[in-house]
């Protein structure tokens, strides 16, 4: 992601309070980034990020869907790595809803696109929730 788009330099400053326990202001940063998304590959990004503050599954299920929705209207590579984490965290959305036979589906989309993943950290990360939410779900 290119850290000179203003969305994402607010969804960074987001996960940083985030890491430092300050939900409010993740949250507030998250929601700028939303209402300042111009493009389809902006409000992906911004709605993966809201779908992490919402107080109920269904809320999360929703950002989730709409991040996943903006993320099929870019029509260049831009969001190719970010579908592994799409489909991760719908899956999480559904499980959380009970949705055993959705989550499962989402998550097997999410392991046949790891490969757009890099190597690192990161990637690592995505496949092993992966690979744990497909053991949750067999």
């Amino acid at each position: 992601m290119d850290p000179d788009n203003p969305v994402v330099r607010l969804c960074v400053k987001g996960m940083e309070c985030e890491f430092a326990g300050d939900f409010v202001g993740a949250a507030r940063s998250f929601l700028t980034a939303w209402n300042q998304s111009t493009d389809d590959f902006e409000r992906c990004i911004a709605a993966h990020y809201m779908a992490r503050h919402q107080e109920t599954p269904a809320g999360g299920l929703a950002w989730n869907q709409k991040s996943l929705n903006h993320a099929a209207a870019v029509d260049d590579d831009r969001v190719r790595d970010f579908y592994p984490s799409l489909y991760l965290n719908l899956g999480k959305s559904h499980e959380d809803l009970g949705n055993r036979e959705e989550a499962k589906h989402f998550y097997e989309l999410a392991a046949k696109v790891a490969d757009a993943l890099a190597e690192g950290r990161y990637g690592g990360v995505v496949r092993d929730a992966v690979a744990r939410a497909l053991l949750r779900v067999a």
